[in-house]
């Protein structure tokens, strides 16, 4: 019986699955995009149908169906598999017992203390008398499913335990954990639960805030479910699942720093907005965000804590060129509290954004412009984040206006410093090359053959050229140069790799006229000769040494002749060029 993932790809074909992200157009046999996960100017995505495989020749990042749905949804290969599963029509009914024990064991799980805890708050007159202190209404406690745990030490353990869950399971799931003493207690005790939904609006985890005549200095006022298979708190953003088409509309996105700011935000009216469920802004959630927005409105708390955690975001939406603002609240501590006591001055704050060099600008150098020379370093790191280079120079023009100091000395500053802590080289992960095509790890005889192969992918009627110097390919090349010519042969997984990695670059290449073709085809040829005497002759030169330790004079003197019969062809070769 086939696995659930082979009849999907059966089903479905790897352009009917990206078209619906990216802008495909015909590239030849191929289709071609502009990549999704870094940021060009010029299309160097490919993707091949005959292959059921795509590669971007930019970041090298590559693979099938199921890797760009979890690359480009952030999502973990259960959930890929579900979202294509549905498309493709295909039910899950015959998932493996490993993978009902790995994954779908924790959504219910996650799914049964969400009910559970949605009743008990229906139960506590404390719990929501909390909530209606702060400013929620009933109708967004019921929408967003924020439920209550009480103080018992095992009241949730009990009852997945009545439900039939197994106790370890509930471990995973990060619900319940075993003291040294061998006891399962409660992780979240006496807590005003909030669910965090996965982007497909599936509970994977909570936040819990404790009600306030329970905090002490050992207990934490907020506690997030620890990571599990199905949830990476760096990866997902509080309110998402909700907000994601408002986003997309918008084209702005809102970042607040918790629940409470989200949902007291929504109440009032506000819809293109997430919240970092009080975790540090990471890359992952930039690049989710990224997707669907231009810039980002930046509003946290006013403490130090929040000034800080507010710089990171900025400094994450720079390095991303994501437009980066921030929203001044004025007296008001935080969103929550603009929309609990004036809500109606939210749309104003709103409308009125601070570029965030601004704000750099008034907390580094101050209202006077005071100029110090590490403010102005630290104004000259920010902006050598920045991932634009139109605006580098504009705030950098900005910067010379304010303190004075001429642009010419800015920029020779600005060249001699280090990256701050976030920089664009940091914000892009290391590219992924699942062919393992390592420029490092090919001779220059090898890529001379490799890009010879790529132009007779392009014209098929060009192979006729390279076939008369096949014996100076490399051996592994030789049956990728067979199947290029659509002979039937067996390849090995690295020749399968390299042929798949010819066919789709020639769709990068597709508009080349015949004639420029078949110049540098001939130029390439050349080079081939020469690459391929030059390595015959320095195997030669190897042999020469080891005749003169432990060989006899004949054996010497028929090197040293090979040796001058192949400096002699090289000669020939190289005035042939010149001519």
């Amino acid at each position: 019986m086939a696995l659930p993932s082979e009849e999907i790809k059966e089903k479905l074909d790897v352009v009917t699955v990206l078209k619906d992200y990216l802008d495909l157009r015909p590239a030849g046999r191929n289709f071609k995009a502009n990549c999704p996960f870094h940021q060009e100017k010029s299309p160097s995505f490919i993707v091949s149908p005959e292959r059921g495989i795509w590669h971007c020749f930019g970041c090298g990042e590559g693979g099938d169906i199921f890797k760009f749905v979890m690359k480009y949804e952030n999502i973990e290969f259960y959930e890929a598999l579900k979202i294509l599963a549905e498309k493709a029509g295909i039910e899950l009914r015959r998932l493996s017992p490993t993978d009902q024990k790995q994954f779908g064991v924790l959504y219910d799980i996650n799914s049964a203390a969400l009910r559970f805890w949605n009743e008990a708050l229906e139960e506590s007159k404390r719990a929501k008398e909390y909530l209606a202190g702060r400013g929620l209404k009933r109708e967004t406690i019921a929408e967003f499913e924020v439920g209550y745990a009480d103080s018992g030490f095992d009241t949730l353990t009990l009852h997945l335990i009545k439900e039939k869950f197994d106790i370890g399971d509930a471990v995973r799931a990060g619900l319940i954990f075993k003291t040294d003493k061998g006891k399962y207690i409660d992780r979240f005790r006496g807590r005003v639960m909030f669910p965090i939904h996965n982007h497909f609006g599936k509970v994977v985890g909570f936040s819990g805030r404790i009600l306030p005549e329970l905090e002490n200095p050992e207990t934490g006022k907020y506690i997030n479910s620890p990571e599990t298979p199905i949830f990476n708190k760096s990866k997902l953003l509080y309110g998402y699942w909700k907000s994601k088409n408002f986003i997309r509309d918008e084209k702005t996105v809102l970042l607040v720093e918790g629940q409470m700011d989200f949902l007291m935000m929504w109440q009032a009216g506000v819809r293109n907005l997430v919240a970092t469920s009080g975790t540090a802004l990471a890359v992952d959630h930039l690049k989710v965000l990224k997707k669907l927005a231009d810039n980002i409105l930046i509003t946290f708390d006013k403490d130090e804590a929040g000034k800080l955690a507010a710089e990171r975001a900025i400094d994450l939406a720079g390095a991303a060129d994501l437009g980066a603002f921030v929203l001044d609240l004025g007296d008001y501590k935080d969103p929550a509290e603009v929309a609990e006591k004036e809500p109606e001055l939210i749309s104003q704050i709103i409308a009125k954004p601070i570029p965030a060099m601004d704000y750099y600008f008034a907390r580094y150098l101050g209202k006077g412009n005071v100029v110090t020379k590490e403010g102005v370093r630290t104004l000259l790191r920010k902006i050598k984040n920045l991932w634009s280079a139109i605006d580098q120079s504009s705030w950098l023009s900005e910067l010379s206006h304010r303190t004075g100091v001429p642009t010419k000395d800015l920029t020779e500053e600005l060249e001699k410093l280090e990256f701050g802590e976030i920089s664009v080289g940091k914000l892009e992960e290391p590219a992924l090359n699942p062919t393992e095509f390592n420029k490092g790890e090919f001779s220059r005889l090898e890529h001379i053959a490799l890009r010879a192969l790529s132009l007779i992918s392009i014209n098929e009627e060009l192979g006729k050229l390279l076939s008369s110097h096949i014996e100076l390919i490399p051996p592994r090349y030789k049956g990728v140069y067979l199947a290029l010519g659509g002979e039937k042969v067996v390849l090995d997984s690295e020749s399968k790799s390299i042929l798949d990695m010819v066919s789709m670059r020639s769709s990068l290449e597709a508009e080349m006229d015949t004639e420029t073709t078949e110049k540098e085809l001939n130029k390439l040829l050349k080079e081939l000769q020469l690459e391929y005497w030059k390595d015959k002759r320095r195997v030669v030169s190897r042999e020469i040494l080891q005749a003169e330790v432990g060989g006899t004079t004949e054996e010497l003197l028929i090197k040293l002749k090979e040796f001058d019969d192949i400096s002699k062809k090289l000669q020939y070769i190289e005035n042939a060029q010149k001519n």
